[in-house]
Parts: C-alpha cells; sequence; structure tokens
C-alpha cells in the first residue's frame, strides 16, 4: 500500500507479551491526532519492530496491518 502519512509511530518489542499492549497504546495516540480522511496503517518490519501511521490509504476510522519481508 502506498498513500501520503502525516503522523507514525515507531514501536520496538523488547519482551514476549507486551506487543498487545504497545499496539494499543500507538493506535490510542494516533486516534488522538485530530484528522478526518486517514486510518490508521499498520506495518510489521520485523518481530520486533512495527510503525503505526495515519494513512490515506486506510478508511477513516479503520486499522489495517501490512508485513514487510
Amino acid at each position: 500500500m502506498q498513500g501520503q502519512t502525516t503522523e507514525n509511530l515507531e514501536v520496538f518489542v523488547t519482551a514476549p507479551g507486551q506487543l498487545d499492549e504497545m499496539l494499543d497504546r500507538a493506535e490510542a495516540v494516533l486516534r488522538q491526532i485530530p484528522q478526518r480522511c486517514a486510518g490508521i496503517l499498520v506495518t510489521r518490519h520485523d518481530f520486533f519492530r512495527y510503525t503505526l501511521a495515519l494513512s490515506d490509504t486506510v478508511p477513516f476510522g479503520e486499522t489495517r496491518e501490512q508485513i514487510l519481508s
């Protein structure tokens, strides 16, 4: 997926079991940014590194995931 992103956060997981909590927190932070045209795109770079970004390629109110190989 390609498109313009306006805000993003990186999540680095250092301990098993913390992934869901860390992704939930990052998503909550992005949802606080005033905007009306972008959803959230979660990109898994590897098991330990994720990027969450507001993206106009994702419909407003939705969260989608992509995995980079």
